[in-house]
């Protein structure tokens, strides 16, 4: 990046449905990171959700062409009838957000994430649907309803109008599945183990937490079993922290936690 021009800048956090074979994962973020100019932040992975996180900034066209090469890869090393975690999940590259970080307004992340999308879905026959800012139709929104079902039910349901993808064929891909693209701002993933195995107390406690189900505004909660550890956890995305803050968020886990005695 020029520093003699005002910088812009803009942020892809990727999730990629494989959390526990790192050579995978590796290969995901060499492609990723051999767009000249992109940097990467961070990556991370988690076994029990079978999940991986990568995290990288540069400008607009830099970004863009990153996450086409991480889609790509992921739909060439990770087979979606083969994966099982706790995490919901369309595809082999889930859910791609685009984040206006600085000099990008978040119409321009919109134009970013359909043309992604188009572009995705014609060149690797991959369906997508636009989520978030960059939803094409009102009940896409939510992250959460555009997964319902997931790659399982996707599988079935494709083909109806309801499900009809907004990008690529009306069919998922054998292997890689479905993906999600959108814009939206900066969120926070905050997950917090219980005491106990009991996935129906976390369940009960994340139906408590969330805003759709009355609880606080700008949080999103599943109650999932971590099989590996054999503790039940409340998987929270807190998508705006300044409004709802983390500690406001831990105590009321906290607080219902207590009510189930763990």
């Amino acid at each position: 990046m020029d520093s003699g021009q005002a910088q812009r800048i803009v942020e892809c956090v990727p999730n990629f449905s494989e959390g526990r074979r790192s050579q995978v994962v590796a290969e995901i973020v060499a492609a990723i990171t051999s767009v000249q100019g992109v940097k990467l932040l961070d990556f991370s992975s988690d076994a029990s959700h079978n999940r991986s996180v990568v995290t990288f900034v540069g400008t607009p066209e830099d970004v863009e062409a990153a996450a086409f090469a991480g889609i790509e890869r992921a739909r060439d090393l990770i087979d979606m009838e083969q994966h099982h975690g706790e995490h919901p999940r369309l595809g082999a590259t889930d859910v791609v957000p685009f984040v206006p970080i600085a000099g990008v307004t978040t119409e321009e992340c919109v134009e970013i994430a359909r043309r992604l999308g188009r572009r995705v879905g014609e060149e690797l026959q991959i369906p997508v649907y636009m989520y978030e800012e960059a939803a094409m139709r009102p009940d896409r929104r939510n992250l959460a309803d555009v997964r319902r079902g997931e790659y399982e039910g996707l599988k079935a349901a494709i083909g109806t109008p309801e499900r009809a993808p907004d990008y690529g064929p009306a069919a998922v891909h054998p292997t890689a599945g479905a993906t999600v693209i959108g814009a939206r701002m900066p969120l926070i993933a905050f997950n917090v183990n219980l005491g106990t195995s009991d996935v129906e107390i976390a369940k009960k406690i994340a139906k408590a937490v969330r805003g759709s189900s009355g609880g606080l505004a700008n949080v999103k909660a599943l109650g999932v079993m971590l099989d590996d550890k054999h503790v039940a956890q409340v998987s929270m995305n807190l998508v705006n922290y300044v409004k709802t803050p983390v500690h406001r968020v831990l105590e009321m886990v906290r607080r219902e936690a207590a009510r189930y005695g763990v």
